[in-house]
């Protein structure tokens, strides 16, 4: 549309679909539903300031989010998986996002939370981009005691640290990969006479 059109950026839409399977109560959540649009909105303002927009003026970066089964941390495992989409996709970030969902129980700090736990104590999310050590967003529900707020805090940018190591050998294994399959043939060599097929 052009009114949402921006002459020296692209625009960033973000759409959330939560299936009414993904959990127990078989809730159907609509499209205009308001903790959709929230998590709409919050995936958009985590990946706004990540995503070089300035190389694509005049256009649109679509970022669809369906959730199919949900037990917890469902907004950390949305802005996980669109950090390693975008870089599939091949658009261009500055850095990774790394979310992790951190809570206290009782005096014990946890990390990636179920649903039972999300529901029975505080917790906040938190998403950082590991190399310049940045939080690009925290996001609390519930009511965390400013105590235990920073301890959280650091124990999920160390956590987001160790994950975003996971998703760089992720993303090196599937770039080594499609790689290999783009090869060239040597010369002298066709087709026809490689001995392995790929499918």
């Amino acid at each position: 549309m052009r009114s949402h059109t921006f002459h020296d950026r692209a625009n960033i839409n973000v759409e959330v679909v939560v299936a009414s399977f993904s959990t127990g109560e078989r809730r159907k959540r609509l499209r205009g539903d308001k903790r959709v649009l929230e998590f709409a909105a919050t995936i958009k303002a985590t990946f706004e300031p990540v995503i070089r927009t300035s190389l694509y003026p005049r256009s649109q970066i679509d970022i669809y989010v369906q959730v199919l089964q949900q037990d917890g941390s469902t907004l950390q495992a949305c802005i996980n998986a669109t950090t390693l989409a975008l870089i599939n996709a091949g658009i261009p970030m500055t850095d990774f996002v790394c979310a992790v969902t951190g809570g206290v129980h009782s005096t014990s700090p946890m990390l990636d939370l179920t649903t039972l736990e999300e529901n029975d104590i505080p917790h906040v999310t938190v998403a950082v981009m590991p190399k310049t050590k940045k939080v690009v967003l925290v996001t609390m529900e519930t009511r965390l005691h400013v105590d235990r707020f920073e301890e959280i805090l650091n124990l999920a940018r160390d956590a987001g640290a160790i994950l975003h190591q996971e998703m760089k050998e992720a993303v090196l294994s599937r770039s080594a990969s499609l790689i290999a399959m783009a090869e060239p043939v040597t010369k002298g060599q066709s087709r026809a006479d490689d001995d392995v097929i790929v499918d």
